[in-house]
């Protein structure tokens, strides 16, 4: 299992989506003038990586149930 592609693929748009949330955090926090700047581009970034990220969930959900290996 630790060596399934898919699998690693989604954790990697996990991690993708956590790294994003926690720069626009950041900057959001800092309060400055880049935060101000980016950090509605940075949320944007989020969702989409965020969707990337459950459509592999599904996909792969999808794929083990119906018997793909």
């Amino acid at each position: 299992m630790s060596q399934d592609p898919f699998l690693i693929l989604i954790i990697l748009a996990c991690l993708a989506v956590v790294v994003v949330l926690m720069l626009g955090l950041g900057g959001f926090a800092k309060g400055s003038g880049w935060a101000q700047k980016n950090s509605n581009k940075l949320m944007q970034y989020r969702i989409a990586a965020q969707f990337v990220a459950v459509l592999l969930i599904v996909a792969y959900v999808f794929f083990r149930q119906s018997g793909g290996e």
